[in-house]
This record gives structure tokens, C-alpha cells and sequence, in this order.
């Protein structure tokens, strides 16, 4: 059973224009779903539709079987960690993380144990009377996460809590991230429009567009079998094709009739075909795959470290592989096959 559901929900902020639209999705207990998507997607009205600190429109939430339409934000016992940490700067990191106990009544000595506990949670044992201004970025993210965990809340909600800091600080602190979180074991919900962090900490993710969500599953799901043309394209993928299906294996495109490995629908005759960026290899000269086969310019290179990606041109329609090396000059035309189980199609 789901310990939080949101069943239908939308809301509007003005006429004509859906912040979230007829959304539905559950999370359990102890598990971290992501809201990930551009700017504008609403996934921050979402959660916070979820707090309690915007009133839908239509549809219901629940926790643990309780329907919280009358339930004011401050007494449904979320926790909310922000973007900007909302540390208070005239208190020091012991202050901040008790505050919240102390706004629960908790005794003096019960603050102490549980912000002692918090500080070893975070790695900031002897960090309790630093000002905040002492406090680097990753240590104040830190002790903004101790302060959210110390009163216990029900659920957890993130709101791009790592978008203030630095790609190189936000790479080492995703693990640190998740790791806490899976080791208090509370329920989460976490707003991102950065993929890797959502991949990094996620159990699923659920990728939104103009109110709605497109795709709700695990991170691994969602990269391998992306559910829609937008999905694709917000992930990064760039070879997406218009494709008329011929037979269950067999689609039309502006390069050619290519085979693809997954059967596809009976009644399905026109659908976006999906090149993933590892489907391409070159063929050595005395070999003909047959299978895929393609012939194309070579555009560009660029060398990423592990691979080079690679960009042709096939039939007017640009391309971009990764590949571990590459034969060839700029302007060479060079022969490909690509992979029949890296062809994926989606609907349209």
C-alpha cells in the first residue's frame, strides 16, 4: 500500500494556463521519488500542492489513508529543505537544526540528544556552535538536511536542494545525499531539473511536461526505455526520426528502412523512432552487416575521454553516435550498422 497518493490533481494560477494537470502518482514508505523537468513543468507546484501550501483545484491527496484536503501545511508534519538552505544566519548550526525540536516542545535534553544524533548523521560532529558563515556550501546544504530529518517528519521534501551549489560539489554530495536518506529510511520527494542527480538519488522518477507526467518509473527504465518523444529529448537523445511502421519489425524513414528488435503494436502505423547514441558501429571494409546498413558522411568528432562522439550525415538528417574510436577524416564517407535492439520506438 502507497503511504502518500495524489489521485488527479490540477492546478491553476490563471485561466488558460495548468500548472499541473490531472496528475496521479503514489510513493511508498521510505522510498525517494523525483520530480524532474524543465523549468515551468510544475513540479515545484506539485510538491508543494503535496505540503499543503497550494490548494488544488481538483483531486485528492492522501497519507496513510488520510485525506489531507483539510489539513494546513503546518500540521500534516512535512519536512522542507529549500534551494537557498532558509538557514538563519544569527543562529549557529546547533540552533538551526534545534529549531524545529524546539517548535515541537521538545525538553532541552531530548534537543541535545537528537541534534547530536543529526550532526553525526551528516558527518558535522563538532560543527554544533560554527556560525553559518563559517559553513561552506556543502556544509551548510548539510546542515540545512539535519535541521529538515531532526523533528522526524512524515515525509521529506527537497526542492532542488543541491541547485545552489557547484557542478563539482553536487557530483560528490549526491551519494552523500542518498546514502542519509536510506539510512533514516524516511519517504521523500525530491524537485530537480537535473537528470544525474535525479538518476543519483532516485528509487523512481517521474519526468513531468506542461503539468503532466510523462513517464513514472526507476531511473534505469527510464533512461533505457524513455516513454515518449519528450522524455527522449529532454534526456539528451537526438536522434529522433519520424517513422511509418512497415510490418512489426520493419519501420520507414528519411534514412532508409531499418529493423528494430522489439515487436511493435499491430494497429501502430506511424510513430517516433529512437537511434540511441550507441547503437552505431563502423564496418571494416571487407565486411557487409546487411543488416542496417548505412553510408555516411562524417561531420564532426569530439573526444569526451571514453569515447568519441561522433556526428554524420545520412540522407540530409544529422546524427550523433558515441564510439570507442573512429577510421575516418571530416568529410569522409564511412560505412555504419546499427544495432536493431538500440532502435527504439515511441508513440507519437
Amino acid at each position: 500500500m502507497a503511504l502518500l497518493e495524489v489521485r488527479s490533481l490540477s492546478k491553476s494560477f490563471e485561466p488558460g494556463k495548468t500548472a499541473v494537470d490531472d496528475v496521479t502518482l503514489s510513493v511508498a514508505e521510505a522510498e525517494i521519488v523525483c520530480l524532474l523537468g524543465p523549468s515551468g513543468c510544475g513540479k515545484t507546484t506539485l510538491l508543494r500542492s503535496i505540503a499543503g501550501l497550494e490548494i488544488p483545484d481538483e483531486g485528492e491527496i492522501s497519507f496513510n489513508g488520510r485525506d489531507m484536503a483539510h489539513v494546513p501545511s503546518h500540521k500534516r508534519d512535512f519536512g522542507m529543505m529549500f534551494q537557498d538552505f532558509a538557514l538563519f544566519p544569527h543562529k549557529n548550526v546547533f540552533a538551526n537544526i534545534a529549531f524545529g525540536l524546539q517548535m515541537h516542545h521538545e525538553t532541552s535534553e531530548n534537543i541535545q540528544s537528537r541534534v547530536n544524533e543529526m550532526l553525526e548523521l551528516v558527518d558535522l560532529v563538532g560543527f554544533a556552535e560554527r556560525e553559518i558563515e563559517q559553513l561552506s556550501g556543502g556544509e551548510q546544504q548539510r546542515v540545512a538536511l539535519a535541521r529538515s530529518l531532526a523533528p522526524r517528519p512524515r515525509l521529506l521534501m527537497l526542492d532542488e536542494p543541491l541547485g545552489a551549489l557547484d557542478r563539482a560539489l553536487r557530483e560528490r554530495l549526491m551519494l552523500d545525499l542518498r546514502a542519509i536518506l536510506k539510512r533514516v529510511g524516511v519517504t521523500a520527494i525530491y524537485v530537480t531539473h537535473d537528470q544525474t542527480e535525479a538518476f543519483a538519488i532516485a528509487d523512481r522518477v517521474a519526468v513531468m511536461n506542461q503539468g503532466h507526467v510523462e513517464q513514472f518509473a526507476p531511473p534505469q527504465i527510464v533512461f533505457h526505455q524513455p516513454a515518449s518523444p519528450f522524455v527522449a529529448r529532454f534526456l539528451g537523445f537526438v536522434n529522433l526520426l519520424d517513422a511509418d511502421v512497415i510490418q512489426s519489425d520493419l519501420v520507414r524513414t528519411t534514412i532508409g528502412e531499418l529493423i528494430i528488435a522489439s515487436p511493435l503494436p499491430e494497429d501502430m502505423t506511424t510513430a517516433t523512432l529512437l537511434i540511441r547514441p550507441e547503437a552505431a558501429r563502423i564496418l571494416h571494409p571487407e565486411e557487409h552487416d546487411k543488416v542496417n546498413e548505412l553510408r555516411a558522411k562524417l561531420k564532426m568528432l569530439s573526444f569526451r575521454g571514453k569515447y568519441y562522439q561522433v556526428w554524420i550525415e545520412v540522407a540530409d538528417q544529422t546524427l550523433m553516435f558515441e564510439m570507442p574510436y573512429v577510421n575516418g577524416e571530416i568529410g569522409d564517407t564511412i560505412p555504419l550498422a546499427l544495432d536493431p535492439s538500440a532502435l527504439r520506438i515511441l508513440p507519437v
